[in-house]
């Protein structure tokens, strides 16, 4: 006779998401090196951006208890990761690469000081467009979320990009394209992040 195990009930990340993961944000000093939003050491090789924006639930309403996290590639297109195999492309040891902010709890703006990214060989060979990759979650997300970052600015490498391609209506494409902006001295791009509603952000099932 067959015996069934019953599933695992699951609970969305909760409020209390930050204590473990970003105490630095709830106020809490609990580790000896937090993750932080600035990826970039004064060493580091490319141009200086910063990427920034909002999580809006459906109605419309930032989520000011969001976490996001980001992970890309050097300028010269390589991660930094052994499993990495671009060899032709030189590391970075000055750049980590992957980065955890969270979503300011009063004004619900998310923000990272990284650099912006090179082409990525993709496993059939074809370059990827400069890309940043981000997870999200926050209370009310049962699993949390992978989407990817664009810039609108690279419009040949974007119409070159096998990912965006398989996004067959532009409208979805859109939502995945940063927008740049110039603040001072400071160039940033624009991110934001739709849940649910009409602009919804393009996820992916990873």
């Amino acid at each position: 006779m067959k015996k069934y195990l019953s599933e695992t009930a699951s609970q969305t990340a909760g409020p209390y998401v930050h204590i473990g993961l970003a105490p630095h944000a709830a106020g809490f000093d609990i580790f000896e090196r937090n993750f932080t939003h600035v990826l970039t050491q004064p060493e580091t090789r490319g141009e200086r951006i910063v990427v920034e924006g909002h999580v809006y639930d459906g109605s419309g309403t930032p989520v000011r208890d969001a976490l996001v996290e980001v992970w890309q590639a050097n300028a010269a297109g390589r991660y930094q990761h052994p499993a990495d195999g671009q060899l032709d492309k030189p590391d970075d040891p000055a750049f980590r690469g992957w980065g955890r902010t969270c979503s300011d709890f009063t004004s619900g703006l998310w923000q990272f000081e990284t650099i912006k990214p090179g082409r990525v060989t993709g496993r059939d060979g074809r370059l990827m467009a400069p890309h940043l990759n981000l997870w999200i979650v926050a209370r009310g997300i049962n699993i949390g979320l992978n989407t990817r970052l664009y810039f609108a600015d690279e419009q040949a490498a974007n119409a070159e990009d096998p990912v965006l391609n398989l996004i067959e209506w532009e409208k979805r494409r859109s939502t995945l394209l940063a927008q740049r902006r110039q603040r001072g001295d400071q160039t940033v791009y624009h991110f934001d992040i739709w849940l649910q509603g009409e602009n919804e952000t393009v996820f992916f099932d990873i």
